[in-house]
């Protein structure tokens, strides 16, 4: 699907190339800029870090306290053979009753009972009907995004800008001799290369008012 952050429209008119470089070129650094943007924003997912499926009952642990409520939809991706719109059958710690089906998943993981014994840690069920799949980790953290309601990023202004700005940055990086050169000390860069860890801090006071908390975190 095409960037909606910032278009290659949008990117060949900044950079005043015509129609010299291809569609394709120009969008994948349009979806560059969009991936590295979007994983800074608030979105109402959590990181699922563990998964198993037995008797066509899908188990996925996530790095959070309780988000998701039973009947509640969520969208998996980067799970592997979970991926999918999910609608959960079953919560620990629970909510309401003892919905929850047991399996002994022989891991450090596993919610060890009622009491805070493993905290930032939750479990979420949902029926699938596939081959059984062992306890395991995820790596990297797949994603389990619920419904969300005030993002609607790419008609955002400020995340536009950011994102047109950045795809810049990234275009002339690849294709201008010294393109990824020192940046003026204007920037106030901690490293002398625009690809560098300083990439995103020039458009973070763009992004600051839409970031999630825990990309903040560090």
């Amino acid at each position: 699907m095409a960037a909606t952050f910032v278009t290659v429209a949008q990117l060949r008119t900044a950079l005043g190339i015509g129609s010299l470089y291809s569609d394709a070129d120009l969008e994948s650094v349009c979806q560059t800029s969009q991936d590295l943007i979007d994983k800074m924003l608030w979105h109402n997912f959590v990181p699922v870090v563990a998964a198993a499926l037995q008797n066509n009952i899908a188990t996925i642990a996530i790095a959070s306290n309780p988000a998701f409520n039973i009947g509640q939809t969520i969208t998996l991706s980067n799970c592997g053979i979970y991926d999918g719109a999910r609608v959960i059958t079953g919560v620990v710690p629970y909510a309401t009753g003892f919905p929850v089906t047991w399996y002994p998943y022989n891991l450090g993981l596993m919610y060890t009972g009622w009491g805070n014994n493993n905290p930032g840690i939750s479990y979420l069920q949902f029926a699938y009907t596939h081959a059984d799949d062992v306890f395991h980790l995820i790596r990297p953290y797949g994603k389990g995004l619920g419904a969300e309601y005030n993002t609607a990023y790419a008609s955002t202004p400020a995340i536009n800008n950011a994102a047109l700005m950045l795809a810049v940055d990234i275009w002339q990086a690849r294709t201008v001799a010294g393109g990824n050169g020192a940046s003026s000390v204007d920037f106030g860069t901690p490293t002398p290369y625009k690809m560098g860890r300083s990439l995103m801090s020039r458009i973070s006071g763009l992004l600051a008012p839409y970031m999630s908390p825990a990309s903040m975190v560090g």
